[in-house]
C-alpha cells in the first residue's frame, strides 16, 4: 500500500499540471470603452469575474481617467483618495485577489453622471458575491456585444493566464519525484 502512495500522488499532480488554467480580458464598456453616457452597472450585470480576468479601460487620456477607489468613494463619487489612479488612455487591470474592486472617472462630474464601476471576483472556492453567476453563460445568453477573451495556459504552451498555481503544481511535483528517488 505505502508503495502505491507515490505513484498515485506523482498521478494527481502530472493531471493537474496538465489542467488548463483560463482567464478572460474584458473590455470595460465593450466597444463604447470608458466613457460618459455607458451604464457600467448594466455592463457588468450577469459577468462572472475571476482571479487572472483583466479590464480594460479605453478612453481619452485628455478627458477621462481611472480611479480604484474605496466603496465609500465610490458611493460619494470621490477621488481624493484614491487606491490607484491612471491617465494613460488604455489602462489594464489584472484582478489578482476575491472581494470587491470600485472604479470611478476622477473628472469633475464624471462618476456622478454614472462613469463608475463595481466589479465582484469570485473567489477561489468558486462562490461569488454580488449578484454575479458562476456559471458559464450558454450560447443562448451570451450577450453578443460583449468584448472578451479567453487566454488558456496549460503545462504544455502558453504564457498567459495563471501561471503561479502552474508554478507552485510543478514545484510540487519535481519535490514529489524528488522524494521518490
Amino acid at each position: 500500500m505505502a508503495g502505491l502512495l507515490p505513484g498515485v500522488l506523482v498521478a494527481v499532480l502530472l493531471a493537474a499540471a496538465a489542467a488548463p488554467a483560463s482567464a478572460k480580458d474584458y473590455t470595460v464598456g465593450d466597444s463604447s470603452g470608458w466613457t460618459t453616457g455607458v451604464d457600467y452597472t448594466a455592463w457588468a450585470r450577469g459577468k462572472t469575474f475571476n482571479i487572472g480576468d483583466t479590464l480594460l479601460f479605453q478612453y481619452t487620456s485628455a478627458g477621462h481617467s481611472v480611479v480604484e477607489v474605496s466603496e465609500a468613494d465610490h458611493t460619494s463619487c470621490s477621488a481624493a483618495n484614491p487606491l490607484r489612479s491612471y491617465k494613460d488612455g488604455t489602462t489594464i487591470v489584472t484582478l489578482t485577489r476575491p472581494g470587491t474592486r470600485y472604479f470611478i472617472c476622477g473628472s469633475t462630474g464624471h462618476c456622478g453622471a454614472g462613469m463608475k464601476l463595481t466589479v465582484t471576483v469570485a473567489s477561489l472556492s468558486g462562490s461569488a458575491t454580488g449578484g454575479t453567476r458562476l456559471a458559464k453563460p450558454s450560447s443562448s445568453d451570451a450577450d453578443p456585444t460583449t468584448t472578451t477573451t479567453t487566454r488558456t495556459s496549460s503545462a504544455t504552451g502558453g504564457a498567459t493566464g495563471s501561471w503561479a498555481p502552474r508554478t507552485a503544481t510543478w514545484l510540487l511535483f519535481f519535490a514529489a519525484v524528488g522524494a521518490l528517488l
